[in-house]
């Protein structure tokens, strides 16, 4: 994976969009809940049985559950160090293994250690330092996936008008399989990453890959050793989800008539609401129906025929350290579905981590406990949820019952509670069915002298899985200024937010048209300005709301652009902005 915010066209070519509903599929297990969920009995948390794995292959995938990226590590440019993680140590993957992972994935950038034409000889330091960290691995009782990486899009990429492209690749696996024969099984190798090829159809890269992956199959059962019947892996077009890709593989894994193949794909859910672009900001109804998809089809293209999935890599397009667009409890349901989805399908799934996202590779410590907990407890278990994880309580009004909808999972409602202290129904809170019900002299007790921001932490428990946390907190109508800056630099709109928090930017010209760099939509992509494509996010430590320099290169020069801020609240707030030559203003009228 590499850190960008997607073009719509992308996003369309790699994700089962025809399939999209709005709704959920009547009768899946798990994704309609009935009317009395919320007081169903503990027995349904149980996930819908998977046929215990029977062929070598099969077995080999199930005990690689669940799995851990070391990327932006092996695959940094150029070097290991390069994209600002520390070298791979024996203590981080000790950690790996301590957190509960059974698989780390390697993915190694190989160009840039090797030598010129016609050998491509790789630097012996190179191959030894790779070497090096899967026998760590293994040591620490850990299967190993090692592939062929960013080389996707450096220079395979180019095999359609670039003869040299099949014999470098070639010589590249030929090496890798030669240095590493005599590792045992549980060392994996997957063929390449993501590939795609530039100036073709679909059908031809298709056609492209399937010569690589077949030159790759050969490559590695020729030479020997353990070679002859290690776990291969290979991917589909773009490593995507979708049908005619999964028919391309599904044939070409046909044709090679090997029982240790694997089939492989990444997820990082439904795109808009992993980026936050497009009006899509919550874990709805398009959004898990998008997991659905995405691990029904793979499971009854492959896993239903004896042919292990493994989800090399898997996550949210931008669940980063320092984002902030993605709200927390949304982030925790899209966790706990895809954790039961692959129970479900009997799929591995390989979590996505590049140093700021699941472990800091330095402290060796958990940059989001509360999302790794939820990914963690999926892997046994469901947990219940609820329509949010935030209560707002307005300062300038009166008091009242606040309510939020139980999404039980299976499981039942069990109590309430303040920190350690349970609450008693009937006088703090009711349930009626999947309605649970703060009283507002409950409320009125939490927020005390009503501080901006979070003034307690709720937990609603359940017979199974984590608690649901649920945060009550005082805000106002948020208040911006003016401002005025340059088109180039970020430009900070100084804002009040009273204790809410922003999460969508509507962005029109007085024609109504749309305005911003995603010009498909109104509503522009959550992001800093070091993420491609992001035209706002909220500054909380400085009170502001920043505007990109890229969204700011994509306006008209002299048309005044209104925008629509929107708070988790449910407050919004106008705002006008004129981009004219190098300056940008920002009013309120």
């Amino acid at each position: 994976m590499r850190l960008v915010v997607l073009s719509r066209t992308r996003w369309r070519s790699r994700t089962v969009v025809a399939g999209v509903v709005g709704v959920l599929f009547a009768g899946v297990s798990g994704a309609v809940l009935p009317a009395n969920a919320a007081t169903a009995g503990p027995a349904a948390v149980a996930a819908p049985s998977v046929a215990a794995p029977t062929n070598a292959a099969t077995k080999c995938v199930a005990a690689m559950q669940p799995g851990f990226n070391i990327g932006n590590s092996l695959d940094a440019i150029p070097d290991e160090t390069s994209w600002g993680n520390p070298p791979i140590t024996q203590a981080l993957l000790q950690k790996i293994k301590s957190l509960g992972y059974k698989s780390v994935r390697l993915p190694v950038t190989w160009s840039g250690h090797e030598g010129a034409a016609p050998d491509y000889l790789i630097d012996p330091a190179w191959m030894a330092r790779v070497k090096q960290v899967v026998d760590w691995a293994r040591a620490d009782g850990l299967s190993v996936v090692v592939n062929v990486h960013h080389d996707s899009w450096q220079w395979i990429t180019n095999m359609p008008t670039d003869p040299t492209v099949q014999p470098h690749y070639d010589a590249i696996w030929t090496q890798i399989a030669n240095a590493l024969k005599d590792e045992p099984r549980s060392v994996v190798f997957e063929a390449d990453n993501e590939q795609e090829f530039t100036g073709v159809t679909d059908d031809q890269g298709e056609a492209l890959l399937n010569t690589l992956q077949t030159d790759f199959f050969h490559i590695v059962r020729g030479s020997g050793g353990a070679n002859a019947t290690r776990f291969l892996m290979l991917s589909t077009l773009g490593d995507s989800a979708q049908k005619a890709s999964e028919d391309a593989l599904s044939s070409e894994i046909a044709s090679l008539h090997d029982p240790n193949l694997i089939a492989s794909f990444h997820y990082y859910g439904y795109w808009p609401f992993g980026v936050n672009i497009a009006g899509v900001d919550t874990f709805d109804a398009t959004s898990q129906q998008d997991v659905l998809n995405a691990f029904t089809l793979m499971h009854d293209e492959f896993v239903a025929k004896g042919i292990p999935v493994y989800a090399g890599e898997v996550g949210l397009y931008n669940d980063f350290r320092g984002f902030g667009g993605l709200e927390t409890g949304e982030m925790l349901k899209y966790y706990e579905l895809l954790g039961y989805e692959a129970r479900t399908t009997g799929i591995t799934l390989s979590y996505w981590d590049d140093g700021g996202r699941i472990l800091d590779r330095t402290s060796l410590q958990l940059i989001e406990p509360t999302t790794f907990a939820a990914a963690a407890s999926s892997w046994k278990t469901r947990s219940g949820t609820a329509s949010n994880d935030t209560l707002y309580v307005p300062k300038t009004s009166p008091i009242a019952d606040e309510s939020l909808t139980l999404s039980p999972n299976g499981l039942h409602f069990t109590g309430l509670y303040d920190g350690n202290r349970r609450l008693q129904e009937g006088c703090d809170y009711t349930v009626s069915g999947t309605k649970l019900t703060l009283k507002a002299a409950l409320l009125t007790k939490l927020v005390g002298a009503q501080n901006y921001g979070v003034n307690a932490t709720l937990s609603a428990h359940f017979s199974a899985g984590l608690p649901w946390q649920i945060n009550v907190v005082t805000n106002a109508q948020p208040v911006l200024s003016a401002a005025t800056g340059t088109a180039t630099d970020p430009l900070a709109v100084p804002t009040q937010f009273n204790g809410d928090r922003v999460f969508m930017m509507q962005s029109v010209y007085a024609d109504g048209t749309n305005a911003g760099t995603a010009a498909w939509t109104a509503y522009q992509a959550y992001g800093p300005p070091t993420v491609s494509g992001s035209a706002f996010s909220g500054d909380y430590a400085n009170n502001a709301i920043v505007l990109t320099p890229a969204y700011f290169a994509a306006l008209t020069d002299g048309a005044r652009v209104t925008l629509t801020f929107h708070f988790w609240s449910g407050a919004t707030a106008t705002y006008y902005v004129t981009k004219s030559g190098s300056t940008v203003t920002g009013t309120l009228s």
